[in-house]
């Protein structure tokens, strides 16, 4: 009796670990990708992640051209067909957007039903493996902002910029202030202010932002002082009061971000998954720009300077 029991109790192991094992097989569609949404004659960049939950469930997460990542409870597969939905966060309405698509050789294409009802067509790639390093050479310090007029920033029409008493200041919501010089891997130190109830933020190569805002007093997150936008929260909050100068200190290697705020180290070495509402593109393996958000609220930056990074 002993033996049929020993032997079931194998046999349902060996079972159990099949199953486990199909199960960390993956799906062709699993994976983080960069979508390209096709929209009103735009072209807007937004973010994918599909992954397995248990045996045959998949999951995910989808960053739309603004707000922050969203959960998808669940990822549908008919045949070759896979189809979510998202609820809206920001978007002007109250339908959930549909998506469906298929995977077509190694790229994603399909469909959006946006919440107005109109639909548009999107693709997506595979993200990029962004790699780091620990021998780490530091370049040439650059001044982003002179302390004196808007060189080397892309002044559009609109622009309510301005260098008053040598501070950048953007005091009312307008657009958002974008470098000329890109970067790839580098340390940038900022020293910036902004007043009660306001917000604003840094995009990192203009893809990853990390927020700035009147957050003083509330528990850390990703969507608060000091996070990467939806995507990774501080382990503290060190938001000072509104009206007082601050200071980031943000390195930035491959996908590895690296911020201290205020003095105190809130988030260490932490991998960015992919681009943040509001990026300028989605070509992550290329430089990219250093973007102020001016589209929300007044801000006001004392010092800008980065210092490029690479393998030493």
């Amino acid at each position: 009796m002993n033996t049929i029991k020993t032997t079931l109790l194998l046999l349902m192991i060996v079972m159990l670990n099949a199953t486990v094992a199909k199960a960390q097989e993956g799906h062709p569609l699993e994976g983080k990708w960069n979508l390209t949404i096709n929209q009103e004659g735009k072209e807007l960049p937004s973010w994918l992640e599909i992954r397995h939950s248990g045996n045959s469930r998949l999951i995910g997460r989808f960053t739309y051209a603004f707000g922050s990542a969203r959960p998808i409870a669940e990822i549908k597969k008919y045949g070759e067909i896979f189809s979510f939905e998202i609820p809206p966060q920001w978007e002007p309405g109250a339908s959930n957007m549909v998506f469906e698509g298929k995977l077509d050789d190694e790229t994603l294409k399909g469909t959006m039903v946006y919440v107005d009802g109109k639909k548009y067509e999107w693709s997506a790639v595979k993200a990029p493996n962004l790699p780091f390093y620990d021998n780490v050479q530091e370049g040439k310090a650059v001044k982003l902002f002179n302390g004196k007029n808007l060189d080397g920033w892309k002044v559009i029409e609109g622009n309510q910029w301005k260098v008053v008493n040598g501070i950048l200041t953007s005091s009312q919501s307008g657009v958002n202030l974008i470098s000329e010089q890109k970067f790839k891997d580098f340390k940038l130190k900022a020293e910036f202010r902004y007043p009660e109830g306001s917000n604003s933020g840094l995009y990192l190569r203009g893809r990853y932002e990390v927020q700035i805002a009147d957050n003083i007093g509330l528990e850390a997150s990703s969507i608060y002082f000091g996070g990467i936008y939806g995507l990774i929260s501080p382990n503290m909050n060190m938001a000072k009061k509104a009206g007082e100068w601050q200071t980031y200190e943000i390195t930035l290697i491959g996908r590895r971000v690296t911020i201290v705020a205020n003095g105190k180290t809130i988030i260490s070495n932490q991998n960015i998954d992919g681009m943040t509402g509001g990026a300028l593109d989605n070509k992550e393996d290329e430089a990219g720009p250093i973007m102020i958000q001016g589209d929300h609220g007044p801000v006001e930056f004392k010092t800008l300077e980065i210092t490029p990074l690479s393998k030493g």
